[in-house]
């Protein structure tokens, strides 16, 4: 007789890493929740739930309790605006920071009273919580000082959310996985797109650019230091790899881990990327002047890139990655397969 697979359920399983996870995930059956269903990926469910309003903590308790899952990962997190509809900040807020909270609350309440044993919990936080401008590499315990960006503030305080509910899971071992940036073929983020030039918003103008193939120029400040400022890539399957890696280990209960995520090797420049991406150069007045830019492309619906994003595109911000070496052990090479080079120009059609 064949034994059941355990299960596992992965909200935002409709995102570039959820897609790419389920693909990881055979040994399971999963549960996928997200507002709208998967379209590479299919899952063993789909569940349409919107995190962002309250009475989805009781709809999740009744999913978990119902499905008992071993294993939960909290992928939905609302990066870009414009693409996902969630214009507001305080939508976008909702679902951010408040569905995370919600999640636990339904995971704390599980196991506190309906029997069900959820012994893992995943969230992947972000290297932005950490801040836009770091005089040095970062450790797991630095301190978070996102701002300006909305989606980098939403990080930190989601962050911050698992860390502090952590202990109230009862026995449920607790991950914060903070990626540098994402790359691969199949990713958009901001900065994929800037080094892309891709008029990734949603008006008419940003259409016609597409249809016919044209890039934005890239844009960085005068002077030299913004050439030189580094900066690291995690493939996404890298990262996929690195969750169902955790999955299938023995978890730890009552136990909180915090690892920085970043590609293999050392980081690369801003002036290295320019250069793999074959990117046109713009130079501008200061970061003021990027982001008057950025704010007439934003106003025109041709980029999708805010302007509350330029420090994040100028700065330099690096991860130690030692703990996550230590952690992953003689199996790091095949989890963080690529090195940051590696990461970002898979990000390109090849020559």
């Amino acid at each position: 007789m064949e034994t059941a697979k355990p299960t596992i359920i992965v909200t935002g399983v409709s995102g570039n890493l959820g897609q790419r996870l389920v693909r990881q995930l055979s040994e399971y059956r999963v549960v996928g929740i997200d507002i709208t269903p998967p379209t590479h990926s299919p899952v063993d469910r789909f569940v349409a739930l919107d995190l962002g309003i309250e009475e989805s903590t009781r709809e999740l308790l009744l999913l978990l309790r119902e499905e008992q899952p071993t294993a939960f990962v909290h992928l939905a997190f609302v990066i870009d605006q414009q693409r996902s509809g969630a214009v507001d900040v305080d939508r976008m807020w909702r679902i951010n920071v408040a569905g995370t909270a919600r999640v636990m609350e339904a995971i704390a309440e599980a196991n506190r009273n309906s029997g069900t044993t959820i012994r893992q919990f995943i969230f992947p936080s972000s290297v932005s919580a950490y801040g836009s401008d770091l005089a040095a590499p970062v450790v797991e315990d630095s301190p978070l000082g996102a701002h300006t960006l909305p989606y980098a503030i939403h990080k930190r305080e989601s962050d911050l959310v698992v860390q502090q509910r952590a202990p109230s899971l009862r026995g449920c071992s607790v991950f914060i996985l903070r990626p540098h940036i994402l790359a691969g073929a199949t990713v958009e983020n901001y900065l994929m797109g800037a080094f892309r030039g891709t008029p990734n918003g949603k008006g008419s103008g940003a259409a016609r650019m597409r249809q016919s193939a044209k890039r934005l120029p890239c844009m960085l400040p005068f002077g030299q230091k913004y050439l030189d400022n580094k900066i690291q890539f995690v493939h996404v399957d890298d990262m996929a790899r690195l969750i169902a890696w955790i999955l299938n280990r023995e978890p730890e209960a009552q136990r909180l881990t915090i690892l920085n995520v970043a590609g293999r090797g050392d980081p690369l420049t801003f002036k290295q990327c320019m250069e793999t991406a074959q990117a046109k150069l713009l130079r501008v007045p200061g970061q003021w002047g990027m982001r008057r830019v950025l704010q007439v492309l934003w106003n025109w619906k041709i980029s999708a890139i805010p302007p509350d994003a330029v420090p994040y595109m100028t700065g330099q911000y690096i991860m130690n990655t030692d703990r996550l070496k230590g952690f992953l052990g003689d199996d790091y090479d095949q989890v963080i397969a690529k090195t940051n080079l590696e990461a970002f120009a898979d990000s390109f059609p090849k020559n």
